[in-house]
């Protein structure tokens, strides 16, 4: 036989040893991948088919990056692929009450608490909430009822001239948060369509809806917008950040509790009625205010001092909601 034949056969043989090997490790990584998806794929109809096997509390690991433009989809999909496997009503704040560092992860993506860590972002729908391997618990029935009891438990006390929005579960006095309030004028306000009285209104209430992902308009003119102008001067996006909507002595007329992108203006009556927090308030507010918790907002300049020392507020409407029958219905 030639040398040639010899080096020949050499070369296909070395080049069988180097592609078998690689070959095989293909295949036994598909069928390994075939296998994952398939019993991952039984698991599923295991837990659709025998539902009253699953035994909580149950830890489900995060699969993949959440990040915030789709976090509440993601929590929405848990809510319903539990719902039904639990023997209570699994809802989104039941949920996230039982994960409370997601509210703490949530509160975190405030711009201003974002610079505090040297770190400018403009687009806050890009900020991770959660990550791989992060686990969410699904309580069993004994944690939920218990929870779902301080939540029904829950109320929310606002005063106006203390410019304070409290979160109370019955006597209990959970959060104390800084806020805006509403101008002491009257303004043409286009969404209206009329002359309309910028302070907050005072009366009895309660939650009545939220808007997760809100869309922004200027009430003056009307106009849609996408931008806003910090307190440092930068311009970012709106944030993704719940809006909370009250309904007060049984009328609807658009007093809000939401975020603002300017804190400086917390503890002034700067708004167009609304009642205005920190970015980061808003998250802990709305996760301790689902539809149907009750809210209070009253004009009290007698109030206690954190040593319990009586003092009398500025009256930022000058006596005019001393008058309630005033105010009431407006």
């Amino acid at each position: 036989m030639p040398k040639t034949f010899y080096k020949v056969m050499n070369i296909r043989l070395k080049t069988l040893l180097v592609l078998v090997p690689l070959l095989l490790a293909a295949l036994f990584k598909g069928y390994m991948r075939d296998t994952y998806q398939s019993d991952t794929m039984q698991f599923y109809e295991a837990v659709e088919n025998r539902s009253g096997e699953l035994e909580f509390p149950k830890r489900i690991a995060v699969q993949d990056t959440v990040r915030l433009q789709r976090y509440f989809n993601y929590i929405d999909s848990l809510v319903v692929a539990y719902d039904s496997l639990t023997n209570y009503t699994l809802s989104e704040h039941l949920l996230v009450r039982a994960n409370p560092w997601v509210i703490t992860t949530l509160e975190n993506t405030d711009y201003y608490r974002m610079m505090e860590r040297d770190s400018f972002v403009y687009d806050q729908k890009k900020q991770i909430v959660l990550r791989p391997m992060d686990s969410l618990l699904i309580p069993d029935s004994l944690a939920a009822d218990l929870m779902m009891n301080r939540i029904e438990r829950t109320h929310i006390d606002v005063n106006i001239p203390e410019f304070k929005l409290r979160v109370y579960e019955d006597a209990t006095l959970l959060y104390t948060f800084p806020v805006r309030v509403g101008q002491n004028r009257k303004r043409y306000l286009k969404m209206g369509d009329r002359m309309t009285d910028l302070r907050t209104k005072i009366g009895k209430g309660e939650i009545v809806n939220y808007s997760r992902n809100p869309v922004f308009y200027n009430p003056v003119d009307g106009k849609r917008f996408y931008l806003t102008k910090r307190d440092d001067k930068r311009t970012t996006l709106m944030p993704q950040v719940p809006w909370i909507e009250t309904e007060i002595n049984g009328i609807r007329n658009g007093q809000l509790i939401h975020p603002t992108t300017n804190p400086k203006s917390l503890g002034k009556a700067y708004s167009n009625g609304c009642i205005g927090t920190s970015e980061a308030d808003a998250w802990v507010i709305y996760y301790h205010a689902p539809v149907g918790t009750k809210v209070n907002i009253r004009y009290d300049l007698n109030v206690k001092d954190s040593l319990g020392n009586e003092t009398i507020l500025k009256d930022i409407y000058k006596n005019s909601y001393l008058k309630i029958d005033e105010i009431k219905g407006q």
